[in-house]
C-alpha cells in the first residue's frame, strides 16, 4: 500500500492536507462534545427537582408514619400526609424525566452538530486519498510486471493530455507501436507521475 506520493510537491501537499483534515475533525468532534455538555448542564434543575421531590416525599412520609401512631386519630391525620407523600414522588418523577429528555437532546444536537461537518470532510478528503491510494498501489504492481512499462505507456496515451504527450513524441502512438524504448520509457514515466509514483532507474 503506498499512502504518499514519491514527488516531493505532490506528497507535501498531501500531508498538509491530511493533517489539516484530521485537525479538523477534532475540532468539529470537540465542539459536538462542547454541545452537548452546555445542554447537559441543564439537567440540574431535573436533578434538583428529583432531590427536591425525594427529599419531601421522605419527610412526609416519616411525618405521616409518626402520627399515624396517635391513638384514635392517627389514621385520620395521615391521609394529608400519604397525599403529600405521593406528589412528592410525582415531583421525582418528573425531575428524573427531565434528565432523560434533555440528555436525549443533548445527544442528539452533540452528535449532529459534529456528524454533518466530518462526513463532508471525509467525503472531500478521505474519498479521493483512497483512490489515490489505490491507483498508486495498482500503478507499482504494474510497473514491476515484464510488460509493465509497455501497458503503463499505452494508458498514458488514452488517459493523459494530448499536450503532454505530444511533448514526448509528435507520433508517440506510432513509436509505442514500433516499440521505442525511450519513447515507451517517457510515457509510462508520465503515467506513474498521474498515480504519485516515481519509475526507479534500472
Amino acid at each position: 500500500m503506498k499512502i504518499y506520493s514519491d514527488f516531493a510537491g505532490r506528497r507535501t501537499r498531501q500531508i498538509i492536507a491530511d493533517v489539516l483534515a484530521l485537525c479538523a475533525i477534532a475540532l468539529w468532534v470537540w465542539f459536538g462534545y462542547t454541545v452537548f455538555t452546555l445542554i447537559n448542564n441543564l439537567a440540574v434543575f431535573g436533578v434538583q427537582m428529583e432531590d427536591a421531590g425525594a427529599g419531601f416525599e421522605e419527610t412526609m412520609t416519616e411525618v405521616g408514619e409518626t402520627l399515624g401512631g396517635i391513638p384514635l386519630i392517627g389514621p385520620g391525620i395521615r391521609l394529608p400526609f400519604d397525599g403529600a407523600s405521593a406528589a412528592g414522588s410525582t415531583l421525582e418523577a418528573a425531575g428524573q424525566a427531565q434528565q432523560d429528555a434533555v440528555l436525549q437532546l443533548a445527544t442528539t444536537l452533540g452528535i449532529g452538530t459534529a456528524l454533518l461537518p466530518v462526513l463532508m470532510i471525509l467525503i472531500v478528503w478521505l474519498v479521493p486519498r483512497i483512490l489515490f491510494i489505490r491507483r498508486a498501489g495498482r500503478a507499482k504492481a504494474v510497473v514491476t510486471a515484464d510488460a509493465g512499462l509497455d501497458l503503463l505507456a499505452l494508458r498514458a496515451l488514452t488517459t493523459q493530455k494530448l499536450s503532454a504527450i505530444t511533448k514526448i513524441d509528435a507520433d508517440a502512438l506510432g513509436a509505442w507501436r514500433r516499440g521505442e524504448p525511450e519513447v515507451v520509457r517517457r510515457l509510462a514515466q508520465l503515467e506513474l507521475r498521474s498515480s504519485g509514483v516515481k519509475l526507479r532507474e534500472s
